[in-house]
């Protein structure tokens, strides 16, 4: 569980965070493209979570990410629900609550990371 981000559930703030890659997700109507973000921090620099997978949006698209960027946006801390809610018995994950960013806005890339 993420405790950084549960303890502001609800709130909207600024984070940062440093663009690894892009990927793919299943989606309703096809592969969904997606963006993950590393060592998000809060803005005073608190570390929230260690990754974040995010919906590649516009405000994603026009930011033009390249790998290892300081990327800076606001967005809501919201909980969800994980684990496997079928009717399988061969899979087991139990349903655990944990917490997201949500709707990212305002998304800018700050600077190169020295890598």
């Amino acid at each position: 569980m993420r405790k950084q981000l549960k303890a502001i559930d609800g709130s909207r703030q600024k984070f940062l965070g440093t663009f690894v890659r892009t990927g793919l997700k299943n989606g309703y109507k096809g592969p969904l493209q997606t963006v993950l973000l590393t060592n998000i921090c809060d803005e005073r620099g608190t570390l929230v979570t260690d990754h974040l997978w995010f919906n590649l949006t516009k405000g994603f698209v026009s930011a033009n990410l390249s790998e290892g960027v300081l990327v800076e946006f606001y967005a809501r801390v919201k909980k969800y629900e994980k684990g496997y809610k079928g009717y399988r018995t061969d899979v087991y994950v139990p349903v655990s609550t944990d917490y997201k960013l949500s709707h990212p806005t305002k998304i800018r890339c700050i600077q190169s990371s020295l890598v």
